[in-house]
């Protein structure tokens, strides 16, 4: 079992930037792929990037492209996503989440991961 805890959300001016965190403890994540997800009101969860842990192999979605980047610190086991340029529509409930079946292939949609953080709240005001 993974246990995932994000933080660092929060209230942001537009063009302002912001850094999650995603912990992660009950094992090491040396052969998973970790995603960050989010969710806005009335939406479906949608794929934001990913890092996959063995060969820091990072994949964004065209919206973040450019402006969001993924990271991970082995020693601490924890995922970063940093957050630049932020717009009004990046508002949302943003998740990490673990895929337990690969460390080196990024998949896209929300079924494939099977631990997933309790979400972490980023609004961006314009």
């Amino acid at each position: 079992q993974v246990q995932l805890v994000e933080s660092g959300g929060g209230l942001v001016q537009a063009g302002g930037s912001l850094r999650l965190s995603c912990a992660a403890s009950g094992r090491t994540l040396s052969s998973y792929t970790i995603g960050w997800f989010r969710q806005a009101p009335g939406k479906e969860r949608e794929f934001v990037a990913a890092i996959t842990w063995s060969n820091s192999k990072t994949y964004y979605s065209d919206s973040v492209k450019g402006r969001f980047t993924s990271s991970r610190d082995s020693a601490k086991n924890t995922m970063y996503l940093q957050m630049n340029s932020l717009k009004p529509d990046d508002t949302a409930v943003y998740y990490c989440a673990a895929d337990r079946r690969t460390s080196t292939v990024v998949y896209t949609t929300p079924a494939q991961y099977d631990y997933w953080g309790q979400g972490t709240q980023v609004t961006v005001s314009s």
